[in-house]
């Protein structure tokens, strides 16, 4: 009984359109008290202990990092690195941002964050270069969508603090599928520009890539640091996000100077408020995941998919989907939180490694991020461009395409994954 009044009332504060968190929590709250046997200060215990975690911390540092890099100029350098590595491609501007958007994935580790910051500048640009709007807008939202792929990524540090899974190679498993995701998607964009005629912004010059390198080194030492420092095992990963907001401070006030003091509050207060929602949803989605164990409800609903088949093969093709669905309708906090615990349950099963099944489940999460309602990336990019969302919706199908491809290589080809794994450790 109480289960199907935790899932039912889940569902249908989500149709009323109530706001994520809350309809998780409210949900909680109405099972516990039909429940009986647990006093409402468990609620509290619960919100707290949900929260306490060394992992978690992670979280807020790298939104701030993020923040922090942005204002103190390296935006803008790593834009033109980007020009001048494939700005001589037709529809040279769609590449750069997708190409600005891997760089920025390996700084903030947030895909709406990613998405914001490139997008307000390379959407205005490219819809001044005679870009279509919605295209301009669809190729942005695409391109942040990587940003929770290529490490550091806030749902694989969510994933790995939910199963116990090694953060360090959940990050290593990304990297090259971030990668193929990136590719593809500059190839999609390249041809879809190639049809209308959207030409390059720049002749290729190893003399300019030379100096926009250059100027770029100090924007591309905060990835080498984050990733460099949790490979080789120096830093945790959330040792590393403590590092990069050190570093962007130094760079930002010390040799950018494009940071002063008076700025440094307004920054650390829209981290603040950003994380603060990442935080909220994991705090109410905890005592939800505590009354599911209790109630047993992960390894009822794993047994329910095996009683369809006990192929590997199908079992994956099924939780892809259910991923899909999820991810185009609940916020990516609250996805890895309600489903993780039924996923990994169906692990033996399934015959892949656990930090195989944690990027499968991210990439899944990561191309919800464009489909609407639930679409963070969809949704950012709209509003910077200025158009309806289901313009941009249907300009965007073309790189869902891909995604889904480049999805089913990531899920049945493990290599592809676990190459880098491995080598950071067992």
């Amino acid at each position: 009984m109480t289960s199907e009044i935790l899932l039912v009332s889940l569902l249908l504060l989500f149709a009323i359109n109530v706001p994520i968190a809350l309809s998780i929590g409210a949900a909680s709250v109405l099972a516990i008290l039909v429940q009986g046997d647990f006093p409402l200060m468990m609620l509290a215990q619960r919100l707290f202990s949900g929260t306490n975690s060394f992992h978690l911390m992670a979280v807020p540092l790298f939104m701030f990092a993020g923040v922090l890099m942005e204002a103190g100029g390296i935006s803008q350098r790593l834009i033109d690195l980007a020009n001048a590595l494939v700005g001589w491609l037709p529809g040279g501007l769609a590449a750069v941002t997708i190409v600005s958007a891997m760089f920025f994935a390996g700084i903030s580790g947030s895909a709406a964050a990613d998405a914001a910051a490139v997008g307000a500048i390379l959407i205005p640009a490219m819809k001044r270069s005679g870009y279509d709007s919605d295209f301009a807008a669809a190729v942005q939202a695409s391109g942040g969508a990587i940003g929770v792929i290529i490490p550091p990524s806030i749902p694989m540090i969510i994933f790995g603090f939910l199963t116990g899974a090694s953060i360090g190679r959940l990050f290593a498993a990304g990297l090259l599928p971030g990668l193929l995701i990136g590719l593809s998607l500059i190839t999609v964009a390249t041809l879809i520009s190639l049809r209308r005629g959207y030409s390059a912004t720049t002749p290729f010059s190893l003399p300019r890539l030379r100096r926009a390198f250059r100027r770029s080194l100090l924007a591309l030492g905060a990835p080498l640091i984050i990733l460099g420092g949790i490979l080789s095992g120096i830093f945790t990963a959330t040792e590393s996000a403590a590092m990069a907001v050190l570093y962007a401070l130094i760079v930002g006030m010390g040799i950018h100077r494009q940071l002063s003091f008076r700025e440094l509050f307004p920054l650390f207060r829209d981290a603040a408020v950003t994380s603060s929602i990442v935080m909220f949803i994991i705090a109410m989605a905890s005592i939800f995941s505590w009354i599911a164990a209790i109630e047993n409800i992960p390894e009822q609903l794993a047994q329910g998919l095996l009683g369809l088949s006990h192929d590997p093969t199908l079992l994956l093709a099924a939780i892809n989907l259910i991923l899909l669905i999820a991810g185009t309708f609940v916020e990516t906090t609250a996805a890895l939180i309600l489903l993780v615990p039924t996923i990994t349950a169906m692990q033996p099963m399934l015959g892949i490694d656990l930090i195989q099944l944690g990027v499968i489940v991210v990439t899944n999460l990561a191309i919800g991020m464009l489909t609407p309602p639930m679409g963070i990336c969809l949704i950012v990019s709209a509003s910077l461009s200025g158009d309806r969302l289901g313009a941009v919706s249907r300009r965007i199908l073309p790189f869902l395409a891909i995604l889904i491809l480049d999805l089913l290589l990531i899920t049945f080809y493990p290599p592809l994954t676990m190459w880098l794994a491995t080598l950071v450790g067992p």
